[in-house]
């Protein structure tokens, strides 16, 4: 890999042609918000500065992408190395797709190409992945692209009226591989 491109997907930096459709698809789900995000959801005018995909400057403490799926060259979702500490040399993963790019094993995909920026581009020594435990799909990303289960974070997680648990996975450098 000699770039941010895995087989099925690319990642590169967000334009702004990206950010209605990501506040549309992905925002706009309330459902979906609820699930993945770490504040309530709000809703956003077209174009504020308050959209969580809006393009900002590169900063220290995360990187943020759009996906780009390979076939057909077009924006499938988002993906970004967060809580990235330089001390510890470990960061999260985090990633959407829009609807029509889910189970096409993007995730995966995404989940290896983040792991290649994580510990080739940054030196990272660790990656982890937190997931609602019944997020199947982030599950099964996280453990095709080699993390290992962790535990279980009980009721972690708030999901629109209800607590549940939180699934945590990691993956070190000595045990990421590139095939």
């Amino acid at each position: 890999m000699s770039d941010l491109r895995g087989d099925l997907v690319r990642l590169r930096a967000r334009h702004e042609a990206d950010v209605p459709i990501l506040d549309t698809e992905l925002h706009d789900d309330v459902a979906l918000h609820a699930r993945m995000g770490r504040r309530p959801w709000r809703p956003i005018s077209p174009g504020t500065e308050a959209s969580p995909y809006r393009v900002k400057e590169p900063r220290a403490e995360g990187a943020s992408f759009s996906v780009v799926e390979l076939a057909c060259d077009t924006l499938a979702g988002t993906a970004s190395l967060w809580d990235i500490d330089t001390h510890n040399r470990s960061a999260h993963i985090g990633i959407a797709l829009r609807p029509a790019f889910r189970g096409k094993g993007l995730a995966t995909d995404t989940v290896r190409v983040l792991c290649h920026y994580g510990f080739v581009v940054l030196g990272l020594h660790r990656i982890q992945i937190e997931t609602l435990a019944d997020n199947h799909p982030m599950i099964k990303a996280a453990e095709q692209a080699g993390f290992t289960k962790e535990g279980i974070l009980r009721d972690a997680g708030w999901d629109t009226g209800g607590f549940v648990g939180e699934a945590v996975f990691g993956i070190l450098v000595h045990e990421w591989t590139t095939a």
